[in-house]
């Protein structure tokens, strides 16, 4: 199964972007990681459609048959064991990709939080988008290593 991860806009902060790319090495033993950076909409004064025009572009860069997951503070939140037995349900499913989606500053439009499969909340708390990412990655590294019966998670 392939994990695409769906960022608008680079990582802004250095060391978090090397914490990213150091999970996504360590992956690469267990899954298909793909990381596609899309291009931000630059924030217009009187721009109330801002949020959907990045919604918009995340969906059109959603492979047709993806499984969607929508990182929304509004979704479930998963202890490690759970969302790594969930990741094991969808492999047996026989899912192909899943696709994972973070929103901007404004967050998420609606149209991408109903088109999603799984809302996930990562935190109540707030954080930075990139910060977001590096959590989510570190994620789904610790799934796999739960899976396969590794220490890392202990």
């Amino acid at each position: 199964m392939k994990h695409e991860l769906l960022f608008l806009g680079k990582t802004k902060d250095r060391l978090i972007a090397e914490n990213i790319e150091e999970y996504n090495a360590r992956l690469k033993h267990y899954t298909v990681l793909s990381i596609s950076i899309l291009k931000e909409k630059k924030k217009r004064k009187h721009n109330s459609s801002l949020k959907e025009e990045e919604g918009d572009l995340l969906l059109r860069s959603i492979p047709r048959g993806a499984l969607i997951v929508a990182l929304d503070s509004r979704g479930i939140q998963l202890t490690s064991e759970s969302f790594s037995k969930k990741i094991e349900n969808w492999e047996i499913r026989g899912t192909k990709q899943v696709s994972y989606l973070i929103g901007g500053p404004d967050g998420l439009s609606q149209k991408v939080t109903d088109s999603a499969d799984l809302l996930l909340s990562l935190s109540r708390m707030t954080f930075t988008h990139d910060m977001v990412r590096l959590f989510l990655i570190e994620q789904l590294y610790r799934a796999y290593t739960i899976k396969a019966g590794e220490k890392y998670h202990k």
